[in-house]
């Protein structure tokens, strides 16, 4: 694979890449038994570039669990610059998901997936101590990447101090002795602190801090997983943010 492609695979991930962004797409390889007549079609009007081949072929390219018969060779991720997510000439500025070590790429396919859904979010990523969007975050993201805009900063504290400057409260989210997303007045336009599910938010981070929130766990004394939690904070927030305006 070349240094500026990565790969696509599974039918949702590229249905949605052809739906969104066919001119990103370079290649794409079927299986010769595949039979999505919706996908085919996409592929014939788009008029995308394709080669079908064994499975075993397929295989060769791409070594990955749930190939569901469909690779697509796309051109690398491309991240959003973090200032135009932050600019007050942004007229419809994002809530921002900063996450804090977060290393698992199903985590961060999930979170983006997630925000994708949810709408109005935009996901921060710091450039080390971090996974970076690739293949598998791309795969479980389903094609959330295309509708979520993800930036990448190298000092995640300055990122979080550019954001205030330009207007944004900084939450933080807590296992204990944080206000209940439920009950808590939220502020906007708002930048959520997601930390790793074993050390949570480093505490250089925690000090820019406006707010700490958690989720009351009503049932047994757990811990949810952090895509999990964030698929919950992202909710609140929406309808905090609809009743707002």
């Amino acid at each position: 694979m070349a240094k500026n492609s990565m790969y696509l695979y599974g039918k949702n991930s590229v249905c949605e890449r052809l739906i969104t962004n066919p001119e990103s797409i370079k290649t794409i390889y079927l299986q010769d038994t595949f039979n999505a007549s919706h996908i085919v079609n996409l592929i014939r009007s788009k008029d995308v570039s394709t080669r079908k081949m064994r499975e075993k072929d397929l295989y060769k390219i791409k070594r990955a669990d749930r190939l569901q018969g469909i690779i697509a060779e796309v051109v690398r991720f491309k991240y959003t610059e973090f200032d135009t997510l932050t600019s007050p000439n942004n007229s419809s500025r994002p809530t921002l998901i900063f996450l804090d070590d977060i290393k698992d790429p199903h985590n961060l396919g999930s979170i983006i997936r997630i925000a994708a859904c949810t709408g109005g979010f935009a996901v921060v990523i710091p450039r080390h101590s971090s996974c970076e969007v690739n293949d598998t975050v791309m795969h479980v993201a389903s094609g959330g990447e295309n509708y979520t805009p993800v930036a990448m900063v190298s000092n995640t504290l300055n990122a979080l101090s550019n954001a205030k400057q330009q207007g944004y409260w900084i939450a933080g989210t807590v296992v204990d002795d944080g206000d209940s997303i439920q009950t808590t007045s939220l502020p906007f336009p708002l930048a959520l602190v997601l930390g790793s599910e074993g050390s949570g938010i480093k505490p250089a981070i925690q000090k820019h801090l406006d707010l700490s929130i958690t989720l009351d766990m009503k049932g047994a004394k757990l811990s949810l997983n952090v895509a999990m939690a964030a698929a919950v904070f992202c909710y609140e927030i929406n309808k905090q943010k609809q009743s707002s305006k």
